[in-house]
């Protein structure tokens, strides 16, 4: 009986130790932000729409792996192939939004701290700098693992039908956490350097880009006819999820061991993470003790203006035309030049391996790199514009812009001039791109008419849009989050469970897709390319829908478009102007 009460009180020491690992490694930090965020709605908000998405996902995808046949015992057959797409659904699912959800979380995780002058002061409590880092990692990273626990029980019940073993499932849920965990890091370091959300969302973004897709690329180049493509894949799968995840499904589906393995992938990813956080642990305590010593923090500049600089025009506007991109410190403008040298470095290093493998001539590497240089523009275009005004609420610069006698449309206007002026830059890649080719005739002259009237009313959308919500939203992070689902759900989510679902209940094509698709601004930039870059001169337009293939019929297309989206941005930018003097604080 002793014995038994021995083994009984010392289970509970090592659960109640288990317990409290946590909170005692991260520290007051954790327990702070863990009762901030119970309290915070945008958390609850971002549970449900997440729930919604993915019950909605789950159902469409039970709905399209029945299979319809008055053969019960051939129905039951095939549960165990509709159980593998169902939780191949779902982990995909998880594998791409989580990650998104993680460095949108973490953009201002530490950015916070230094501009609201707090940091110093916690340096002079027993809470260290690794407890800060720590604490807001994972108190943002477990509403998270929340999101993920969501699906465990529809996990556990699908993989009763057969087919799907726990080796896969556990792979598929270790390589999201650690890419979750990697990105999460990756967006907090970025914070230190930047008080504008935007700012560290966009650089995590690149450098997520740059080490899952860039080095990918100019391996596959640098290492054709020398390493097997099964070598080179392995040698990816040390630190690229998407490697991991797709080799997991081909094993899945060929029935068949897989050729990585995600044990050594998801320790390499926490390895990556901990080197990320110990220079991030080591450069917040820097800071720390620079508030803390009364020096101006890192995020606010060092050297006071030498001489007064009048305001010309419009006062707002002249304001928003001499805000930088990222930040004023001369720290931060030389590593934005390093930044941009490496990347044009790395741009022009792909062209050079192309020229090499003679690819230069084939329309699907400029529809490759036209898809791509949209898509930067696009990023930076949906993230800038919804930080226009939600950082003046929060530097509490707002109401004092209120209170002046300048006008809402005024006001509105010029945080869309400068917010439109800032996301030009981001659209050189594309333009310059064409140009370039332009003149030895690779891509005909039409191509940039038709990008230059896509791109103005993608800005002009997405611009509105933000504005909107930056005036609707209070916080930097909420409204980013707000601007990008709005651009996702409209050209990524929607048109997906439309397919799905207009497949699933007609099984025939009705044309509502092909038309909703055909408005889609990637496929406009995509079909824009494909036929100007057409060997022999300017090809056909090949939209989804048929019967627009000539050059006005495309042009007309393209202007029917155009106003279409710039009526709805222009109902965007009227409910900003209704909603600006609403909720100034």
């Amino acid at each position: 009986m002793k014995n038994m009460m021995d083994l009984e009180t010392t289970s509970l020491r090592w659960r109640w130790w288990a317990a409290s690992l946590l909170p005692r490694l991260a520290g007051p930090i954790f327990d702070k932000e863990m009762r901030v965020s119970s309290r915070r709605r945008r958390n609850y908000v971002l549970r449900f729409l997440y729930i919604g998405l993915f019950t909605f996902l789950a159902s469409v995808v039970w709905l399209d792996s029945l299979v319809r046949s008055t053969s019960s015992v051939y129905q039951a057959s095939r549960m165990a192939a509709a159980g593998q797409t169902i939780v191949t659904a779902i982990l995909w699912f998880q594998f791409l939004t989580a990650p998104a959800i993680a460095a949108v979380m973490l953009s201002t995780s530490i950015s916070d701290e230094i501009y609201k002058r707090t940091l110093g002061v916690l340096m002079t409590t027993p809470i260290g700098s690794f407890q800060i880092v720590i604490g807001k990692l994972m108190s943002r990273l477990l509403q998270i693992v929340l999101l993920l626990a969501i699906s465990l029980p529809l996990l556990a019940v699908v993989r009763v039908f057969g087919g799907v073993p726990w080796s896969f499932l556990l792979c598929g849920l270790c390589v999201t956490l650690t890419t979750v965990i990697f990105v999460g890091s990756l967006s907090l370091f970025f914070s230190i350097f930047t008080r504008q959300a935007y700012a560290a969302i966009i650089e995590t973004v690149l450098a997520m880009g740059f080490l899952f897709g860039g080095i990918p690329v100019l391996l596959a180049f640098l290492t054709d006819k020398v390493v097997s493509p099964p070598t080179l894949m392995r040698w990816l799968s040390y630190f690229n999820p998407f490697v991991v995840m797709g080799a997991a499904m081909e094993a899945l589906y060929m029935a068949r061991p897989a050729v990585v393995a995600w044990p050594l992938h998801c320790a390499v990813m926490l390895g990556l993470s901990a080197l990320l956080l110990l220079l991030a642990t080591i450069l917040v305590r820097r800071a720390a003790l620079r508030q803390a010593g009364g020096i101006v923090d890192a995020n606010r500049g060092t050297n006071p203006p030498s001489t007064i600089r009048r305001v010309q025009g419009p006062p707002v506007l002249w304001k928003e035309r001499r805000a930088p991109l990222f930040g004023r410190r001369k720290l931060r403008r030389v590593a934005e030049i390093v930044s941009g040298v490496v990347i044009l470095g790395l741009l022009l290093l792909t062209y050079g391996l192309c020229y090499r493998a003679n690819l230069l001539r084939d329309t699907e590497t400029h529809v490759m790199y036209g898809v791509v240089f949209f898509s930067v523009g696009v990023l930076f275009t949906v993230i800038l514009p919804a930080t226009c005004i939600t950082t003046e609420k929060e530097s509490q610069t707002w109401p004092l812009l209120l209170t002046t006698t300048v006008s809402n449309w005024e006001i509105l206007w010029s945080k869309f001039a400068g917010a439109a002026r800032r996301c030009l830059p981001a659209w050189v890649l594309l333009f310059a791109h064409t140009l370039v080719f332009m003149g030895p005739g690779t891509i005909h002259p039409i191509a940039v008419v038709h990008l230059a009237l896509l791109v103005a009313w993608v800005v002009f959308f997405l611009t509105s849009t933000g504005l909107y919500f930056s005036t609707r939203l209070r916080h930097t992070t909420t409204a980013v989050i707000a601007n990008v689902g709005l651009a996702a759900g409209l050209w990524a989510v929607f048109p997906l469970f439309l397919a799905i679902f207009l497949g699933v209940m007609t099984k025939t094509s009705t044309g509502v897709i092909e038309t909703y698709m055909d408005l889609n601004p990637f496929v406009h930039a995509g079909v824009i390319v494909n036929a100007a870059a057409h060997r022999g001169g300017l090809g056909t337009y090949d939209w989804l829908q048929r019967g627009m293939g000539s050059l006005s019929d495309a042009t007309c297309w393209m202007a029917l478009t155009f106003a279409v989206y710039v009526s709805v941005g222009l109902v965007f930018l009227t409910r900003a102007a209704a909603r600006l003097r609403n909720n100034p604080f």
